[in-house]
C-alpha cells in the first residue's frame, strides 16, 4: 500500500508542566495551540476493522473535521502502521455516509492537546495531550528521533506507551472497578 506511515509512542507524563518547559528549553516551538478534540472510532457492528487491526476515526477539533483510516501496526520498538487522513468538510454529513455504509460509533474519547515544533527543520512531532485518564506525551516521526527526543526529555524506551487511548481507558477502567463506557470529560458526557 502506498501512503504515509505514521511511527509513533506515548508516554505518561507524571509532571505535565515540568515536560512542557523543558520543550521550550530545547528550542520547541508551540506549532498549535492548546485546542479540545472530540474523536468518534467507527466500526462495523461484528467490529470488522477491530477484527483486521484497523482503525476509522472522525475527529472533531473546532469547526474543522478529519477522517483519518489507520491500517494494521508492525511489531516493534515503535507503533509503526500505514495512515491516510484528510479534513472533512461537515463531520455530521460524513458521520451519516459511515452509517449509510454500515459503520456505528463504537467508541468516543476527548482530550486537550497542545502542538510543537522541533527546532530543526528535519524531524518529527511533538504532543501533549490532557486526557480523562490522565497527561501523554507523543513523539510521532523517524524511530532515531523519537529516541533522540525522548532522552533529551529525560525518557528512555522503557518509558513508551504502544497502547491506544481507547486500551489504555479500558485498563484504567479495569484498575478502578468501573465499567467502560467512553474516554470522555464528566463535563462532555
Amino acid at each position: 500500500m502506498k501512503g504515509a506511515m505514521e511511527t509513533e509512542v506515548k508516554i505518561r507524563l507524571s509532571d505535565f508542566a515540568a515536560v512542557s518547559d523543558r520543550l521550550y528549553a530545547l528550542g520547541f516551538a508551540q506549532s498549535v495551540p492548546r485546542q479540545f478534540e472530540s474523536n468518534t472510532l467507527y466500526d462495523t457492528h461484528d467490529q470488522t476493522l477491530r477484527e483486521k487491526g484497523m482503525l476509522l476515526r472522525l475527529r472533531q477539533i473546532g469547526a474543522k473535521g478529519v477522517i483519518t483510516w489507520k491500517g494494521p501496526g508492525d511489531p516493534g520498538r515503535y507503533k509503526s502502521r500505514p495512515e491516510l487522513e484528510t479534513t472533512a468538510g461537515s463531520i455530521e454529513t460524513l458521520a451519516q455516509i459511515l452509517a449509510q455504509l454500515g459503520f456505528q460509533p463504537a467508541f468516543r474519547y476527548e482530550k486537550f492537546r497542545t502542538e510543537f515544533a522541533p527546532p530543526e527543520e528535519e524531524g518529527g512531532v511533538v504532543t501533549l495531550d490532557e486526557t480523562p485518564i490522565g497527561y501523554f506525551l507523543e513523539l510521532e516521526g523517524p524511530g532515531e528521533w523519537i529516541d533522540r527526543t525522548a532522552r533529551q526529555l529525560g525518557f528512555s524506551p522503557q518509558d513508551y506507551v504502544l497502547d491506544s487511548y481507547a486500551r489504555l481507558y479500558v485498563a484504567d477502567c479495569e484498575r478502578r472497578g468501573v465499567e467502560p463506557s467512553h474516554m470522555v470529560f464528566a463535563s462532555h458526557s
